[in-house]
């Protein structure tokens, strides 16, 4: 049985770890440190963290890959194979050269397009009919390298970027269970990303979040699902952030930014198309209907965001 060390943080690499525990032996989990979270600024645990807290297997959470106690600490579980989901830091190359059966990377896109840190968003963004997930060699590049298999799904029109992250993160590990017998019998042969087809997907930013109404309304209604749960869509209303919670696309023309009522709701006016807000957060208060917020704010209406 190969020893895999697995390196990841957030919730999308929770079911890959599981699946890596029930099919393999995996001798020790790297995930980042606890980060401080929530209005209390509580130190709270990487999900990857507490799942293999509760596998039983052993954790280290070096701040960065150039710690020489991790370093060795990784070298000394005498991994076969590294298996990386959404870890957070690039390997060095003292790490991808470790192991005799190479390091595997498992992202959430259909690469080469969106390479880096926010596929799945950046997928929602680009009204990509299909995405998925891929799980690659890894090399110095940034997911430059060789691919071994993909899963494909279709984004549907209310997908937002957390609840498509959790379907890929699904798919991710049942592809892992597929994929690795074969790969460490030596029986995969990784092939060479196509240069010409590559997109990228920085990472996401709070500005980011806000909406410019000049836009198309079938841009912007991207936007809001692609936004969530981070770092959320929002507009500024008197010069404090409004946060769109869920849109659609309706018909009609009005100045970009102006709030207007329309059958069945309100909208704001785009550079094309409306964009009817079904849910929003004023600041300080809780997510409601844009309809009860109106009738609490009756100025809202012919209002313009900006």
């Amino acid at each position: 049985m190969a020893r895999i060390v697995f390196m990841g943080t957030p919730e999308f690499a929770v079911p890959s770890l599981r699946a890596l525990a029930a099919d393999h032996g995996v001798a020790g989990v790297v995930t980042q440190p606890d980060r401080r979270a929530g209005r209390g600024r509580k130190l709270s645990a990487a999900p990857t963290k507490t799942a293999a807290h509760e596998l039983g297997l052993p954790v280290i959470t070096p701040a960065n890959l150039r710690d020489a106690v991790a370093l060795s600490q990784i070298s000394d579980w005498k991994p076969d194979l590294i298996v990386v989901a959404a870890y957070g830091h690039i390997l060095r190359r003292e790490l991808l050269e470790l192991p005799a059966c190479g390091c595997l990377n498992l992202h959430a896109s259909l690469l080469p397009r969106h390479r880096g840190a926010a596929p799945v968003a950046a997928a929602v963004l680009a009204g990509d009919a299909r995405t998925g997930v891929t799980i690659m060699k890894m090399d110095a590049g940034l997911d430059t390298g060789p691919v071994l298999a993909q899963g494909e799904i279709a984004i549907d029109a209310g997908h937002t970027t957390g609840a498509l992250t959790a379907e890929l993160a699904a798919l991710g590990a049942q592809l892992l269970r597929e994929t690795l017998p074969a790969y460490l019998r030596g029986k995969v042969k990784p092939q060479p990303q196509d240069d010409a087809l590559v997109s990228y997907a920085p990472m996401l930013k709070k500005a980011d979040g806000r909406l410019r109404f000049s836009r198309r309304a079938v841009e912007l209604e991207r936007q809001v699902r692609a936004m969530q749960p981070w770092p959320g869509a929002f507009a500024l209303r008197g010069g404090q952030p409004l946060k769109l919670l869920h849109a659609q696309v309706a018909a009609g023309e009005a100045p970009p930014g102006r709030v207007l009522l329309v059958s069945g709701g309100i909208a704001v006016g785009t550079g094309a198309g409306l964009l009817r807000l079904k849910r929003i957060q004023p600041p300080g208060k809780r997510a409601m209907a844009t309809k009860e917020y109106a009738r609490g704010a009756p100025d809202f209406v012919g209002d313009t965001l900006e």
